[in-house]
């Protein structure tokens, strides 16, 4: 960050000046022309957090693909069946245990099962070889999407988190004052503040992970150079496949989150694998807080669309893929 801040004095200006316009509309009581010119100041407000919770929800499913992609350079397009595989795995355990954690965990200890046998299967044979891993990974994932058609049928499922995050909590953001005078406070979800929460958890997890610990060390130095990783002792193949579990078990834990925020259904795979790859190449390769940048962009420029542009609010997630490419194709945080 301080590297960032020291090369680029003008853009980090700018951006503290636009987050703290955004602090000011959030926590401030809005005059009369503001509300005239964008409207209520709840519908702002829940749009801001919606897109920060599904700025979470994104992170969760593309910190696992920047794992596999961005940072071993295997190009997984099954990543989003992981996804819906997982969040049906989760529903049905929650379901025959009554307990919405051991859904949590079995998804994530089912797929990150599935990734190694992905990895010592497929990537395995086919390193270095992205064509190859493009097209047999596109036929896993149509293969596995007919699969889970058949099993679980095309219905929507959508199970309950704990009680404890049912309702939702009163935030310190004033929404309205009333006649009387008196301030009326903005109410939001707890599951979806506990997604965002989850979300900030696991990628300073990830970032540790990888920058603070020795095995983060030797995978870092495999991608590097591999072979010289190897002739210290370490076994390769091995720390590449725990990081492929790492990262499918992250989307199958990011599956039973989703699929408890939203739903689960069809076509939720390719949903979330367009996601991910939009927020992989936005923040760049192998980069978890350019993740989390990424991730931060595409659901505000969702959620801002959807309610304000609805007619042109999918063009701005890919118009920020295309201006992020021009000015810095590597990424925002991409190594250069």
């Amino acid at each position: 960050m301080r590297r960032f801040i020291e090369r680029h004095t003008f853009w980090a200006i700018m951006i503290l000046i636009v987050a703290g316009i955004f602090l000011w509309m959030i926590f401030a009581v809005w005059p009369d022309w503001l509300i005239s010119a964008i409207g209520r100041k709840k519908t702002f407000v829940n749009t801001f957090l919606n897109g920060l919770t599904l700025a979470g929800l994104y992170f969760l499913v593309a910190s696992g693909f920047t794992l596999v992609f961005g940072l071993m350079r295997n190009v997984n397009l099954a990543h989003g069946s992981m996804y819906l595989l997982g969040a049906y795995i989760g529903y049905e355990a929650a379901e025959a245990s009554g307990n919405w954690f051991v859904g949590l965990g079995a998804a994530f200890i089912a797929i990150a099962f599935a990734g190694i046998l992905l990895q010592v299967l497929v990537f395995r044979r086919m390193e270095g070889d992205d064509l190859r891993q493009t097209l047999v990974t596109i036929g896993v994932s149509i293969v596995a999407a007919d699969l889970m058609l058949a099993i679980w049928s095309g219905t929507t499922y959508q199970f309950a988190p704990p009680e404890w995050l049912f309702g939702a909590a009163e935030l310190p953001i004033i929404s309205t004052i009333r006649s009387s005078g008196k301030e009326v406070f903005l109410k939001y979800p707890i599951y979806r503040l506990a997604v965002l929460a989850v979300a900030i958890a696991v990628g300073i997890a990830l970032w540790l992970f990888l920058n603070r610990t020795r095995i983060g060390m030797m995978i870092r130095a495999g991608v590097n150079d591999r072979d010289m990783l190897a002739a210290t002792g370490v076994n390769v193949q091995v720390v590449f496949a725990m990081v492929f579990a790492i990262g499918a078990g992250l989307a199958g834990f990011a599956g039973v989150i989703g699929g408890t925020a939203l739903s689960i259904a069809p076509g939720e795979d390719i949903r979330y694998l367009l996601a991910s790859l939009v927020v992989v190449i936005v923040g760049g390769m192998g980069s978890v807080p350019g993740a989390a940048i990424g991730a931060l962009l595409i659901g505000l420029a969702e959620q801002f669309g959807l309610a304000y542009f609805p007619t042109y609010g999918v063009v701005l997630t890919f118009l920020i893929m295309v201006v992020v490419l021009a000015v810095r194709p590597q990424g925002i945080m991409g190594s250069s």
